[in-house]
């Protein structure tokens, strides 16, 4: 009963209405032609599922899984050298003196470490990131209403998006840790192999060194996520009403992904701001088992937790922006349901005496 009432709420949200070619059929059961067989009767022509169903969570769960997980393992040496910044700045000044040191002691191939981890970690994390925003963004809604969706739209992304992340982090958090120490590490003092690595963390902390860092990752993750979703929602909103000349309907396909990595880089360089102190914290965590979130905040102080700030920008604002170009690219590729941006419900302008 639970999950009929929550599939029902879940589909008569307002996301759905702009794209939810409701069927006479399926609206009227009893006048159904005898004999003729309906697919996909929800579904918006040529649409592969319809908006708020298994198949549609799952899909985008899967563009998720892509997205994050090639993104975050392409910019492996980058992240590499940002999390030595972070945790040995003296040795690693800045990012050119960072890549110089990485290549004179482990060449071209040191540049790669922790990709494993990063693969796969961010993988499981894109597909709970993404995937949970659409549940959660789509469950909100309906419990909200039509108008206040569109009213309080950016509190409702930045709910989704937090709820969503809170379930990404704990997919993440066990590569997350074998990551960082796999990257923080002297050279010769670690396992420098996934397969290596993770046993070895098992095997000596438990479970409890793999979610050692959960707190702080949240304290980095959600944020950001929330910024990267509701500011990329805003953001591709103001786009097609002030800048696009013409309507996002009336857009190619290809111009409709162009302005999603415009988007996406813009929430990326705010997303880089509000989570790197955290981020800093959940490196040096990951690197020193004994440490606590207070003692390093203490002994870091405001500015050495924005250390590395430079090319995190750089990483984030690259990274998000490919990011929401996959997932984008993947709803285009799969023919998954694309909403427009919201419009103001007719009860509301009514109500407004908007015309």
């Amino acid at each position: 009963m639970v999950f009929e009432t929550l599939w029902e709420v879940a589909r008569s949200n307002p996301f759905s209405n702009p794209i939810s070619a409701q069927c006479e059929s399926r609206l009227h059961a009893d006048e159904v032609v005898p004999g003729r067989k309906i697919s996909c009767a929800a579904a918006a022509e040529g649409d592969s599922c319809e908006f708020g169903s298994m198949k549609y969570y799952a899909l985008c769960g899967f563009g998720g899984v892509l997205s994050c997980g090639l993104t975050h393992t392409a910019v492996v040496p980058l992240d590499l050298v940002k999390c030595r910044i972070q945790v040995d700045s003296a040795k690693y000044k800045n990012i050119v003196t960072g890549f110089k040191v990485t290549l004179s002691e482990g060449g071209a191939k040191g540049l790669a470490l922790g990709w494993a981890p990063t693969f796969f970690g961010y993988s499981m994390q894109g597909l709970g990131k993404f995937g949970f925003y659409e549940v959660f963004k789509i469950l909100y809604s309906g419990m909200i209403g039509e108008e206040n969706t569109y009213l309080y739209r950016t509190s409702l992304y930045l709910a989704a998006s937090a709820s969503a992340e809170f379930f990404a982090d704990i997919m993440l958090c066990p590569m997350e840790a074998v990551k960082v120490r796999m990257q923080t590490s002297a050279v010769g003092t670690f396992p420098t192999t996934l397969r290596a690595a993770f046993p070895l963390i098992l095997n000596k902390e438990g479970f409890g060194g793999l979610y050692k860092g959960i707190t702080p990752l949240w304290g980095r993750q959600i944020p950001y996520t929330m910024m990267k979703f509701a500011c990329f929602e805003r953001t591709v909103e103001a786009l097609y009403q002030y800048v696009v000349p013409k309507p996002r309907a009336q857009c190619s396909k290809s111009e409709q992904l162009v302005v999603t990595f415009i988007a996406g880089y813009i929430a990326g360089v705010f997303c880089a701001i509000v989570s790197h102190p955290a981020d800093t914290i959940v490196s040096k965590l990951n690197q020193d088992k004994t440490a606590t979130v207070g003692g390093i905040a203490k002994s870091l102080g405001w500015a050495g937790m924005w250390k590395g700030l430079g090319p995190r920008i750089i990483m984030i604002g690259t990274l998000t922006a490919l990011q929401w170009f996959i997932y984008d690219g993947v709803k285009v590729a799969l023919r998954i349901p694309r909403p427009p941006p919201p419009e103001m419900p007719e009860s509301l302008k009514k109500k407004l005496g908007v015309s």
